[in-house]
């Protein structure tokens, strides 16, 4: 039996090379699989359609374009304000060619490319705070994001708003429909046109960095905007008139990304922009509020004959409504494709339901101490 431990120091020797080389080779495959688990450097273009800080959502990217860096070392945002870059039609078909990665994009302004975006848009939907942040718990916005994801090309992160105090700015006091009649009001998208229409004005359309300047030469005569946009333009438009949170805009900006962009990314990668984009989007949240806050505690008046922001009466608020009737759905309804019709419906009814169930005052938002945003927000 002698012959045989030759043979079994063989296996042992060899069962040893064996696992020696399983040791390094599961080694090494655990180096790479860690590697591929970190996330890799990003360089994105972030295009927004509102003014660059202090406009509280210029800080929300402002915050973005910090904290990237932070959680992917070496990457880097570049942010392009109002129009800087793109108009949002522009900025849509940009990012559906894979030529942009990121907007935030006031959803309205893309029906000239999808008019399927029209659906969850609109004045007198969501008309408190609590409503408005619950825009994506409806049904037809979560129709509308997977449409963007399977016929766009359009990944949708989230919903951030820019005022939960929406209203008109003018060289004069807008809170009746008569004060419109004849006037040019610069809108934010075609729905809003409508609503305008209604209240005999002329609208137009204008990308917000082009705002001051037509207010200094008459091209109009006021505007449609967040509170924190009135306060970039106050002194072209003193008068600041807002009834609750959407009575006069259905204001809703959408966080979207290119899927061409996107889908090559690394899971990691794609796990730890959600994180700063999530964040983000709390922040601008809480800055909104804030804003619109230490605004109107700043600029408040009673007196709508004085300059100021001025907070409708329920009697006022129901004259526009009255006035405006179903100008702006029949309008969407014109505009999209007919199986639109029974979305656009839906959301009227979902958003009604939601500023019913969400009464003012009772969101966590209007919660927040705005103290920790003092050395932030500078009200002038």
């Amino acid at each position: 039996m002698k012959w045989n431990q030759p043979q079994r120091f063989g296996v042992k020797v060899l069962a040893a090379t064996f696992f020696a080389v399983l040791a390094v080779t599961w080694g090494t495959v655990e180096r790479l699989a860690h590697a591929q688990e970190q996330p890799r450097k990003v360089v994105l273009r972030f295009v927004g359609d509102f003014p660059p800080p202090p406009h509280p959502a210029g800080l929300a990217m402002k915050h973005f374009s910090d904290r990237l860096p932070q959680v992917i070392p070496g990457s880097e945002a570049r942010l392009y304000y109002a129009g800087a870059l793109y108009t949002i039609p522009e900025a849509f078909e940009a990012m559906r060619q894979g030529n942009l990665e990121l907007t935030w994009m006031q959803i309205g302004k893309a029906a000239p490319v999808d008019p399927w975006v029209m659906t969850v848009v609109g004045p007198g939907v969501l008309t408190t705070v609590g409503a408005v942040d619950a825009l994506d718990k409806t049904q037809t916005y979560k129709m509308l994001v997977d449409r963007l994801a399977k016929n766009q090309a359009i990944k949708v992160f989230g919903v951030g708003h820019m005022s939960f105090g929406m209203g008109i700015g003018g060289k004069r006091r807008f809170a009746s429909p008569g004060d419109f009649a004849g006037r040019k009001m610069r809108s934010m998208g075609p729905v809003e046109n409508a609503a305008l229409e209604s209240w005999k004005a002329s609208p137009v359309v204008m990308a917000f960095g082009e705002v001051p300047s037509a207010l200094e030469s008459g091209v109009i005569d006021g505007l449609m905007t967040s509170l924190g946009g009135w306060l970039s333009v106050r002194e072209q438009a003193p008068f600041y008139t807002m009834g609750g949170a959407g009575a006069f805009i259905g204001d809703y900006y959408m966080i979207s990304a290119s899927r061409r962009w996107w889908d090559r990314l690394t899971p990691a990668t794609q796990a730890a922009l959600e994180k700063v984009i999530n964040e983000t989007i709390q922040v601008q949240k809480e800055l909104n509020w804030c804003v619109d806050k230490m605004t109107y505690d700043k600029y408040g008046t009673r007196d709508p004959s004085k300059p100021g922001v001025y907070w409708m009466s329920a009697k006022e608020v129901t004259a526009m409504t009255n006035a405006m009737g179903d100008a702006s759905t029949r309008f969407v309804k014109s505009k999209t494709p007919a199986e639109a019709g029974k979305w656009v419906d839906a959301f009227v009814r979902e958003g009604r339901e939601l500023s019913e169930k969400n009464p003012s005052g009772t969101s966590w938002i209007e919660k927040v101490d705005c103290a920790k945003y003092a050395k932030t927000i500078v009200i002038r």
